[in-house]
Order: structure tokens, then C-alpha cells, then sequence
């Protein structure tokens, strides 16, 4: 880190720019920031590398004591359970027999806000989980995207440098749009596949429960001969992987901060518990080489069509937590902390990981005894010869904490191939600070992402671009990044432009461009040769291809007042309730409704309290006093309007239909015939068809949003 003297002063050695030359904290010049010291280039990174060490330690202690990345999170208490045995492939205990339960404890988080951000930001989502095995601890720390930004865990600390708060101001909170973050990236090529997937739908999920997990990193599977294979893990949702509209996302943020951490909560509350299958994606070692891709590479996914995926277990959520300090804000996860039949790969991410995370702990719980807490406690017998330390909680008897010894009789003892032996990989390179040229395409993939988009998710990853690209005040880092989506695809590219009022020429203009900027800014590792996945099918990229079968857990609203017809509100009701929807009346105030047929009912919330944006759906039945009640309130009409600008579903009967047509979805004038012409509208004006528009109304909601819906911009909501 450059003093303020030699900043000021040009005290030191100065650099192209006339830039101080990077040092460490004791002022040695450093070579190469940009790739950690390692055994050849494709090789495990070296504890040797003293820049690496002091730059993720720092890194690691800047904050306390909240978590320098994923402060804000939740977590669940549940199970997991195998389903296909993996004994073919690794020895670890808790995979071996098919029935098998582990417990286990999971945490979700967004990586760049404050523990008092908003759940609904755009961001990446942590899927933390930590299995109690009877071997011990394993926890697989990963992400809802499969990729990351960096290749090199040395970089680690500046992209998120980069994404925090400006630190001159601490301005914006949990938000990636703005300078600095864009600066970075345009300058580091490598993370233009993940840019894709953070403006895509994945960042701003529905629900906790509808996101897909990651493991992220390559691991290996070690079987019981030795014998290794590389592997991936996948989380995949029961509910299918479902998001909100940027404007709903941001609105949510000012409503309901809390917006996914009440849902996962109140979901395990009405025991309609969160499941996912645990899925695999499995490499023999003599087939490391033979895919356009390099399986070390953090920044690519292994195409499920070239490496298909296994199914092979599930994932529960069945109990919240008692104290969320205790549990869900103490919980301590290491990717180091591995069980027998498991290894770690090469892959430099994960190799910067083990050191990270553990040193973290070590800063954020004050100990290193945080494996006592009881969250993060093994089930399984813990002996050894660490002592003492801040917050010991064991009492150790024994007068020998030393191995060997014969005092003890010699206690504990090593468990030899019983127990945790590293993979014997054979290792025959030179110690370097380089990038293995496996490593270097940095736009195939991302233009294989975009290539399976939809054609709305592709106007949603434009929408994004623009909205984060234009909160850039800095021309020329518009410019870089407009230069780089042209490497990925020039409709891409020039969408974006239009918005920013920009021009793009050509892909290999803009190279050509990009090369003169990041030769005069130092980047180290510009791309390389492109490898062509054109022929190569991806439908697992779009969620386009999700789960869009169920109602399970969907929220529905009733807009009703007093003279609301009973009969309509209870059918509809039932017949949503027994698909799994929670239904939820929303009325002007919490007084009880009094129905036209001399029913009551409670409302579950007030128009004051409660806004479409909690709901994915909404239904109105008729009765004429009702509807005219609620053409009166502002809130009423604004709450269709929102629902209907944010693609979701729509029902109304009878009466009902005059206060939809009473809205501004459609133009006045408009006539039934027009407002079921509209995509997820549904109805009748016959008040007793209720049951026959329950069942349109049902495969309207599974299906989540209607994205093909015309004209909602016109939409004053």
C-alpha cells in the first residue's frame, strides 16, 4: 500500500502513469499482484507466497465484527439425505448408503451489503451448508451462480474493494452500480462471464427457496482404492428457480428489507419445507484436458450437455432457528473444513478459500476455538492435542497435549487410512506468479449464457446493463464496459449503447481499444484464444426451462371490502389452498368484512400494510358494494396496476372484473373480452364459474410471470 507521502510527493519508485509502484505493507516492491505464487501454472497455490498471505490477512481483518463479505444472511435447521449411493466414487461415510441422513445446517446471504441491508439487492447469494457428519465437520460453501468473478483468490480482495461502498463517502449501500466496481471489472476480462450472470434474473430472486446452489469450485472425490475424480455440486430447487422484476426488487427493499428472510422463516413455520436435490457433475483425471474448458477455472461452468448431471440426494429445511446470534450469525463455515472421500482440486479460488475463510473466523469470533460454539460443533468425537486459547470452553484432563507420547499411552492416535489423507497428486513444475493459458477465454462462455437467454431474459440482462451502467458517471468505464459486451455479442452491446446514448462499431474495434486500455492500466491477463461452444446446448442456463408445475407456497391477495360476495372469495380460496398457495385477504381495514350472503371474514392485512409486491398473484371477486369500496381506494387500484406491470397473475368474477377494468392496465374503454386477452388474465363475469377460473387461475400462477405480456410500461405504477 502506497503512503500518502509518496502519493503526494512522487517519494519512491513511479510506475507507467506516474503511479507509485505497488509494495507490500513493508514497502517491498511486488512483481505480480495478479496471480498467487504457485507450483506451475496450473498447479496448488504455495504457502510461501508471503504477498498472497498479508494481503488476504488484511483482508480478512478489515471489518469486525460483522463478516467482511455475506454479513447480511438467514439460515434453517434441516436434513440431508442420499438417494443414489456414491461409493463408486468417494469413501466419505455420510454418502455411502442410500436412506442416510446427515444433519445439517444451511445459511443464505447477499455478499456485498451490510448485516442492515436490504435481502433483495442484486447480488450473488451465499448457499452455505454445513453437514454433521459422523466424520466430522464438512462444509460446502458456495453460491445460487456457478461462477465467479476472479480466477485467483489473490484478487479476492479487491473485486470486493471494488463492490463495497465507495470509501470515500461509504456510498451506495449493497449496490454494484456505480464507478468503482465497473472500473474493475472492465479491467479484468475475466470476470465478464460472471457480469452476465449478476445482470441476469439470478440476482434477484422470488425466494431463498427458489434459488439454485453451487458449489462453485472443483472438488475431488476420493474413492476407497484412491483413486480421484474431479467433481462440481449442484443444489436444484423442488420449487423451480424463479426472480422478481427490478422494479419490484427495489421496491421490496423500501416495504420489506426482511423480504426473504420472513419468507424462509414463515415457510418452515407452515411446514411447507424448502427442498432442493443435491446433484453432481463428475470428471475422470484422464479426461482433465479434453473439454473446451479448463475444470481448474472458477469463471466456467462444466455445460451439463458435455458433463451430465447426477442426482443423488436431497436437501430438507424442516426447523428455524432458536436465537439467530446463537445459530445463524455465529455459524462459522470453511471450505478447509473437509471429511475422508472429499479433497480439494487445484483450482487457485479454492485454494486461496482454505486460508480465507478460516483466517476470518479467527477475526470475527475472537477464537480459535469458534468450533466449540454449538452451532458449529461436530457431532462426532473431537480429540486432540489443541489447548487452551481465548473462550475454551472443553476441559481437557489429560496431562499430555504432544504427540507421540507414551504418558498417555500414546492417545490419541493417528487414524492412518481411516482417516483425512490428502489426494498424493504428483506435482513436477516450476514455483510462478502466472495464469495457466487454459485459463484465458474469458468470452466463450459468457456468450453461451447469453446465447441461451430468452428473449425476455435477454431485455432483462440489457435493462440491467443500462440501469447499472448509467448510475456510472465516468465515461470512459461506460465505454470499456460497452467495448467488452461486444466480445460477448453485438446485440448485446449495442442495446446497451443506445440506452447510454454510446456507439459501437465492431468486436474487433473495440478489442483493439480494449487492449490499448488495459496495457496502459496493468492488466496482467488480458484474453486469450475463444473457444467455440456454438454448437453446444445450454438449456440449463435460461429459467426459461424451470419447475412451473406447482403453486406450492405462492402467495396469493384477495382484494375485498364490505359486501364482498362470500361464496366467490371462499371458493377461490379453497380451491388455491389445496394447490399449497397461502391466500391472504387484503381489505381497507382490519375490521371484519361483512359479505353480501351475511358472512365475515378477517382480513389478514390492510391496504395500508400490505402491497403487491408481497404477492404473486391476485384475485377480486365480485359483490358490487365491495368493488365499489375499493374504486375508491387509491392503494387498491395501484395495487392491480403494480401486479400487472410486474407480470403476474390476475383473476377476477362477476363484479370483479368492473374494478379491474376500473384500473389502468388496459386503455379505457376496454371490454372483458379485451382484459382476458391479456396473458395471465383470468376470469368470467359469471359469478358461479368461480372453480372453472380457479383452475386457469392455478396454471397462470405456476407459471410465475407472464413475460409475454404487451404495453406495461403505459402502466402508471
Amino acid at each position: 500500500m502506497a503512503t500518502d507521502e509518496s502519493n503526494e510527493n512522487g517519494a519512491g519508485a513511479r510506475g507507467p502513469n506516474n503511479c507509485p509502484t505497488l509494495t507490500t505493507n513493508q514497502g517491498v516492491p511486488v512483481g505480480d499482484d495478479n496471480n498467487s505464487l504457485k507450483a506451475g501454472p496450473r498447479g496448488p497455490t504455495l504457502l510461501e507466497d508471503f504477498i498472497f498471505r498479508e494481503k488476504i490477512t488484511h483482508f480478512d481483518h478489515e471489518r469486525i465484527p460483522e463478516r467482511v463479505v455475506h454479513a447480511r444472511g438467514e439460515g434453517a435447521h434441516g436434513y440431508f439425505e442420499v438417494t443414489k449411493s456414491l461409493k463408486k466414487y468417494t469413501r466419505a461415510k455420510f454418502l455411502q448408503k442410500v436412506g442416510e441422513k446427515t444433519k445439517v445446517f444451511v445459511r443464505f446471504s447477499t455478499v456485498a451489503g451490510s448485516r442492515g441491508s436490504m435481502d433483495t439487492a442484486r447480488d450473488v447469494r451465499g448457499f452455505a451448508v454445513k453437514f454433521y457428519t459422523e466424520e466430522g465437520i464438512f462444509d460446502l460453501v458456495g453460491n445460487n451462480i456457478p461462477v465467479f468473478f476472479i480466477q485467483d483468490a489473490i484478487k479476492f480482495p479487491d473485486v470486493i474493494h471494488a463492490v463495497k461502498p465507495e470509501p470515500h463517502n461509504e456510498i451506495p449501500q449493497a449496490a454494484s452500480a456505480h464507478d468503482t466496481f465497473w472500473d474493475f471489472v472492465s479491467l479484468t476480462p475475466e470476470s465478464t462471464h460472471m457480469l452476465m450472470w449478476v445482470m441476469s434474473d439470478r440476482a434477484i430472486p422470488r425466494s431463498l427457496r427458489m434459488i439454485e446452489g453451487f458449489g462453485v469450485n472443483t472438488y475431488r472425490f476420493i474413492d476407497a482404492e484412491g483413486k480421484a475424480t474431479f467433481v462440481k455440486f449442484h443444489w436444484k430447487p423442488k420449487l423451480g428457480v424463479h426472480s422478481v422484476v427490478w422494479d419490484e426488487s427495489q421496491k421490496l427493499g423500501g416495504k420489506n428489507p426482511d423480504y426473504h428472510r420472513l419468507d424462509l422463516w414463515q415457510a418452515i413455520e407452515r411446514k411447507q419445507y424448502p427442498e432442493w436435490e443435491f446433484a453432481i457433475q463428475l470428471i475422470e483425471e484422464k479426461d482433465e484436458h479434453k473439454f473446451p474448458f479448463d475444470v481448474l477455472d472458477a469463471t466456467k461452468i462444466w455445460p451439463e450437455e458435455l458433463v451430465p448431471l447426477q442426482r443423488v440426494g436431497k436437501l430438507v429445511l424442516d426447523r428455524n432457528p432458536d436465537n439467530f446470534f446463537a445459530e445463524t450469525e455465529q455459524v462459522a463455515f470453511c471450505p478447509s473444513h473437509m471429511v475422508p472421500g472429499i479433497d480439494f482440486s487445484d483450482d487457485p479460488l479454492l485454494q486461496g478459500r482454505l486460508f480465507s475463510y478460516l483466517d476470518t473466523q479467527l477475526s470475527r469470533l475472537g477464537s480459535p476455538n469458534f468450533h466449540e460454539l454449538p452451532i458449529n460443533r461436530a457431532q462426532s468425537p473431537v480429540d486432540n492435542n489443541q489447548r487452551d486459547a481465548h473462550m475454551r470452553y472443553t476441559i481437557d484432563k489429560s496431562r499430555t497435549a504432544y504427540s507421540p507420547n507414551s504418558l498417555g499411552k500414546g492417545c490419541p492416535f493417528h487414524a492412518g487410512a481411516k482417516g483425512f489423507n490428502t489426494y498424493a497428486e504428483k506435482i513436477d513444475a516450476k514455483k510462478v506468479r502466472e495464469r495457466s493459458k487454459s485459463f484465458a477465454d474469458h468470452f466463450g462462455q459468457a456468450e453461451m449464457f447469453w446465447r441461451n437467454m430468452s428473449g425476455p431474459e435477454k431485455q432483462h440482462i440489457v435493462d440491467a446493463f443500462s440501469f447499472e451502467l448509467g448510475m456510472v458517471e465516468t465515461e470512459m468505464v461506460r465505454k470499456r464496459m460497452v467495448d467488452i459486451l461486444a466480445q460477448v455479442a453485438m446485440p448485446l452491446a449495442e442495446r446497451v449503447a443506445a440506452n447510454l446514448g454510446l456507439t459501437i462499431d465492431n468486436p474487433a474495434a473495440a478489442m483493439k481499444r480494449l487492449k490499448a486500455e488495459w496495457d496502459k492500466y496493468g492488466v496482467t491477463f488480458p484474453p486469450g484464444e475463444r473457444h467455440d461452444y456454438d454448437g453446444i446446448k445450454a438449456p440449463e442456463l435460461s429459467m426459461a426451462t424451470t419447475v412451473k408445475d406447482t403453486i406450492e407456497t405462492r402467495m396469493v391477495a384477495v382484494l375485498a371490502a364490505d359486501g364482498v360476495d362470500g361464496a366467490q372469495l371462499e371458493a377461490m380460496k379453497a380451491a388455491l389452498e389445496a394447490g399449497g398457495a397461502v391466500v391472504e385477504i387484503v381489505a381497507p381495514t382490519l375490521a371484519a368484512l361483512k359479505s353480501s350472503d351475511g358472512k365475515s371474514f378477517k382480513p389478514d392485512k390492510t391496504l395500508r400494510t400490505a402491497a403487491s409486491v408481497f404477492y404473486d398473484a391476485v384475485y377480486v371477486p365480485g359483490g358490487a358494494d365491495s368493488v365499489k369500496a375499493l374504486k375508491k381506494e387509491g392503494r387498491a387500484v395501484n395495487f392491480i396496476n403494480e401486479a400487472f406491470a410486474h407480470y403476474k397473475s390476475i383473476a377476477g368474477v362477476d363484479q370483479g372484473l368492473d374494478f379491474l377494468l376500473a384500473t389502468d392496465i388496459l386503455p379505457k374503454g376496454s371490454t372483458d373480452a379485451d382484459l382476458f386477452k391479456e396473458s395471465g388474465v383470468v376470469g368470467s363475469r359469471n359469478g358461479g364459474d368461480v372453480k372453472q377460473v380457479a383452475q386457469k387461475f392455478k396454471a397462470a400462477i405456476a407459471a410465475h410471470r407472464h413475460w409475454d405480456r404487451k404495453n406495461v410500461e403505459r402502466v402508471p405504477a
